[in-house]
């Protein structure tokens, strides 16, 4: 079997042991799964979550695993599902911007569903479980390239598979021949629209599906059961030609490349903003723009956005009021909420935001230009923008960004993240379970079953 790249991916999750991660790697993904868990946790009340949640309740009565944020049970798969969606509920959690894929809410999940099925997994464990699988998700879409999801896939729900079935035979501590057949059944999966985007409840949960895939692959394989052992390499059928529709328009060495040296983990970048990551360099812009000299959105003639071609197709169109998921998606609708309401957070996507006439009339003024300048500096520059404000008075205003507020470029601090996470946490906990759940995740190392993460995120 001509696998050599699933090959060397398994082997180095299988493989992997906490003390071999080092520290400012092993320092990062808890600060990761803390931000991963304050969104999912937030998201526990929002409405598609509640319909998931009723709707597996009704079907489901085996209870193994908590549904974070609420006092209800289901089995792993369905909690997997489930946590996954509350974890992108709302556009606050991370994302790798070169591998594009929201990370903490494919592995984590799943990896908790482990956790609580087994309770044989320490801290360390399940650290080093949790940096396996954010290490080999980005690095297919790394493989895959801004034209995947250019092409209509939602690479969180594809690409996301991957990650989430690594961590998932790391937790079960699976051996190398396993974890190919893991990563096999769950790369067969791999499903996801972008259409999604426009206004389906359906994008929330495109996550959580990847997740319960992951774990699918996982468990399934740890039983014998087998994947497809080149699913990456394979050129008739594989992920790479099959979702390229290409058998050159991917490259199959980022797969490997720097595997063990250089982590992807720390690739990985927070929210500040509750919007589709491709926005979120528009509004650092506009934020600082008004920094220099504060205008008015009635002075406002229009704004010129020039920026990738994956950008102008994934939120450049234009905006209808459909409903809140197109609203969050959508660049000129999320920078005249900015500029009208002083940010882009929760607060400003309450009741019917997505249908404000104001905010869609000062939409209207947006125009995103694809940039083939932009565009031919590869998926690390894809959320580079170029931003033009032109006011009535014939003033033009320009500033330029190639990272947001909390990317890897400029992460954020410690006291900024644990911040964030408590503030949603306590949307869904008490005041002192948000101080408790804040203390076990950074200390994560020391716990002796990491499934205290799980009943923690209970209501009490």
């Amino acid at each position: 079997m001509a696998n050599p790249y699933t090959r060397a991916m398994a082997e180095f999750a299988a493989g992997l042991q906490y003390r071999a991660i080092p520290a400012e790697v092993r320092e990062r993904i808890k600060l990761l799964i803390l931000d991963a868990l304050g969104c999912a946790l937030y998201g526990a009340k929002l409405e598609w979550c509640r319909i998931l949640q009723d709707t597996l309740g009704a079907i489901d009565r085996d209870g193994s695993c908590g549904v974070w944020g609420t006092g209800r049970r289901l089995s792993a798969p369905h909690a997997g599902l489930v946590n996954g969606t509350q974890v992108q509920g709302f556009e606050l959690d991370d994302v790798h911007r070169a591998g594009v894929l929201h990370v903490g809410a494919v592995v984590l999940p799943a990896l908790l569903a482990v956790a609580e099925l087994r309770r044989n997994l320490s801290g360390e464990e399940f650290l080093a479980a949790a940096v396996a699988g954010y290490e080999i998700g980005p690095r297919v879409g790394l493989c895959m390239g801004p034209e995947h999801i250019g092409q209509g896939w939602h690479s969180g729900a594809t690409v996301g598979v991957f990650s989430a079935a690594a961590g998932a035979a790391r937790g079960l501590r699976l051996d190398p021949g396993r974890t190919v057949h893991a990563l096999g059944i769950a790369g067969t999966q791999a499903a996801g629209l972008m259409a999604a985007q426009y206004g389906a409840m359906v994008k929330r949960m495109h996550a959580g599906r990847a997740s319960q895939s992951g774990l699918y692959g996982a468990l399934l394989a740890e039983q014998g059961f087998t994947g497809i052992e080149d699913v990456l390499e394979s050129e008739y059928g594989g992920f790479c030609t099959t979702f390229s529709r290409s058998r050159d328009r991917f490259d199959l060495a980022e797969l490997t490349s720097g595997l063990g040296a250089v982590w992807q983990t720390m690739g990985v970048a927070l929210k500040f903003y509750a919007c589709v990551g491709s926005n979120h360099t528009t509004l650092d812009a506009l934020r600082h723009l008004q920094s220099k000299g504060p205008f008015q959105a009635d002075e406002i003639e229009k704004i010129e956005v020039h920026c990738s071609q994956a950008t102008a197709d994934h939120v450049g169109w234009k905006y209808e009021p459909k409903s809140l998921t197109a609203a969050q998606l959508n660049l000129p609708f999320c920078a005249a909420t900015f500029l009208l309401e002083g940010d882009c957070s929760v607060a400003q996507f309450g009741g019917n935001a997505f249908a404000d006439p104001q905010r869609i009339a000062l939409a209207d003024k947006v125009e995103v230009k694809a940039d083939p300048a932009i565009t031919a500096k590869g998926a690390k520059f894809r959320h580079k923008v170029r931003v033009a404000v032109h006011l009535r008075d014939g003033e033009r205003l320009e500033c330029e960004r190639e990272a947001p507020r909390g990317s890897e470029r400029d992460f954020a601090s410690a006291a900024e993240i644990t911040r964030k996470f408590e503030q949603l946490a306590r949307h869904a906990l008490p005041e002192q379970r948000v101080a408790e759940l804040r203390d076990a995740v950074l200390g994560l190392e020391k716990l002796a079953d990491a499934a205290r993460l799980a009943e923690l995120m209970r209501l009490p």
